[in-house]
């Protein structure tokens, strides 16, 4: 994930420890973060390219992405999201 341009200060704090884990979230935790964040940077999920056939990283990441975009979730909503996520992320595997 790039630096966030917009999000609260406890997001952008978050987004810093989630890189300090002790140990790689599992590929859905991963995803989940991932949808959250595009939400929070105020990404248009309907201008993003469609991954290819064979793309089967970039498909979770687009479906994980358009799940959160079809539950309506609103910036400030994923702003809070991602970081109860990351403390609880921060409580499974520790921080470095």
């Amino acid at each position: 994930m790039s630096a966030p341009a917009h999000g609260s200060p406890a997001f952008k704090k978050a987004v810093k420890e989630s890189k300090t884990l002790k140990q790689q979230p599992n590929n859905d935790e991963m995803l989940e973060l991932y949808g959250y964040f595009k939400i929070v940077q105020k990404e248009d999920i309907s201008k993003a390219a469609k991954p290819g056939m064979f793309d089967l990283k970039g498909k979770a990441k687009y479906s994980a992405w358009q799940k959160v975009v079809d539950a309506k979730t609103t910036p400030d909503q994923a702003d809070k999201k991602y970081v109860e996520a990351v403390n609880k992320l921060k409580t499974k595997y520790g921080t470095q």
